[in-house]
């Protein structure tokens, strides 16, 4: 895929219309991607695709190219053996066939995937028998790494009229962890620094809610799930979650919210907001739903999540760890709680951030006396968010790997409210 989205169309003229978007503007690679592949994952599951024609246009466009040519098209997987679609093969899009989390055989409901970072709500939904119809994510980097684990390349950014005139007309569920910068604590105290707006003022991401609002007014789902920081709820003394409430409420839908910390599944303390909503016109405000009690789950500890040996490129130089620790000695001087912080084996970590990358400060691995600590690896970062252990986080750099991770959802704990959701949207009062 990565391969893919570097060539170049041999011709962008108005003959090959399916090259182009609305404006008539070269479509990039990676947008043709993500056409070519949600088409080869769902053009026999009988979902009506509005971009059924480009898809077809575009896979006949690549499957001229010599270099992408199959020479067996008889050996093409069950199920995409139409003739007139020819199968395009592993060449361009290998992950189709090979991915670790395909789409379950037999699903029961249907789903979308917003602000998809590396599928942490694909997993949880799939794994209760949901069948994802539409992702969406702008970050090109978690696209590919989406796309090892999923084999689909997520469609790009979801306030374009382009990409939501993609989403199939039906589905059950809308899911989305929408951006969060805006409503964090660490997001808010930063824009501040630098006097920019916060929250709805933001106007390159705190309105991206509207966009989910604007599609469930759209496409009316069954129900949706969506994800955020804890500092949601109390962001502008209450007033952003309470127009992101009202909002929804005026959709005709009925609103259940818990802040929930992912420690009850992984060893690291994560506070966030989940909010679920269901249809009013279907379930009348009848929906038998509760957020899991995750009061008699099991403690984790860390040590569950580290590698025996690792690369000693994750120790800290001695450069930088004695720059933390005099930053540490500042900040307590100060009477101020910032610094590094190094994780109990036997104990549970700080929540891990986006940011990781830079110095690894919030969570260090202590390894004994006269060495210095390390960071994790993104690997354990992976595990740390609850992600399975085939689950593919190095077709990135270790920089971008790190972002991913901090930007996540703590998997297990998305599951155990998809599991509650999908028994009450298919439980009595469903119309």
């Amino acid at each position: 895929m990565v391969e893919f989205c570097k060539r170049k169309a041999k011709s962008s003229s108005t003959d090959n219309w399916f090259l182009l978007d609305e404006h008539g503007s070269p479509l990039p690679p990676m947008e043709q991607a993500a056409v070519m592949t949600h088409y080869l994952q769902l053009s026999h599951s009988g979902v009506p695709l509005s971009y059924s024609r480009r898809a077809e246009a575009l896979l006949r466009y690549w499957q001229g190219s010599p270099a992408d040519r199959q020479p067996t098209p008889d050996a093409a997987p069950e199920g995409l053996s139409d003739p007139d679609v020819p199968y395009l093969g592993p060449r361009l899009f290998a992950e189709l066939y090979t991915a670790p989390f395909p789409m379950p055989e037999h699903p029961t409901f249907t789903f979308i995937d917003l602000f998809a970072g590396i599928g942490g709500f694909r997993l949880a939904m799939q794994s209760q028998g949901g069948k994802c119809v539409f992702s969406s994510e702008w970050n090109e980097y978690s696209r590919k790494t989406y796309y090892c684990n999923y084999g689909e390349v997520p469609f790009g950014d979801i306030t374009l009229e382009s990409t939501k005139s993609m989403i199939p007309r039906e589905f059950d569920v809308l899911c989305a962890g929408f951006p969060c910068q805006p409503f964090s604590i660490a997001g808010v105290s930063k824009k501040k620094s630098l006097g920019r707006e916060t929250g709805f003022k933001d106007k390159t991401q705190g309105t991206l809610f509207f966009d989910v609002a604007d599609i469930i007014s759209r496409h009316r789902p069954k129900a949706f799930f969506l994800e955020n920081v804890k500092n949601l709820c109390s962001h502008d003394k209450g007033n952003t979650f309470r127009v992101i409430r009202e909002t929804l409420e005026e959709l005709e839908y009925s609103i259940h919210f818990e802040v929930m910390d992912g420690q009850a599944f992984v060893p690291q303390h994560r506070e966030r907001i989940l909010i679920v909503g269901f249809d009013r016109r279907r379930y009348h405000g009848a929906e038998q739903f509760r957020f899991p009690d995750l009061s008699s789950h099991p403690r984790h500890r860390m040590k569950e999540i580290l590698d025996e040996q690792v690369d000693p490129k994750y120790t800290l130089s001695d450069k930088l760890w004695g720059y933390l620790q005099d930053y540490a000695s500042r900040q307590q001087a100060k009477g101020n709680g910032f610094g590094f912080g190094l994780a109990d084996p036997e104990g549970i970590a700080r929540t891990l951030s986006a940011r990781y990358y830079k110095d690894g400060s919030e969570i260090l691995i202590p390894q004994g006396e006269g060495t210095n600590p390390r960071r994790l690896t993104p690997k354990e970062c992976s595990r740390l968010m609850g992600y399975p252990e085939n689950f593919i986080i190095n077709a990135v750099s270790d920089v971008q790997a790190y972002r991913q991770c901090g930007n996540s959802v703590v998997v297990p704990l998305i599951t155990s409210v998809a599991e509650q959701l999908v028994k009450a949207m298919e439980g009595p009062g469903n119309d």
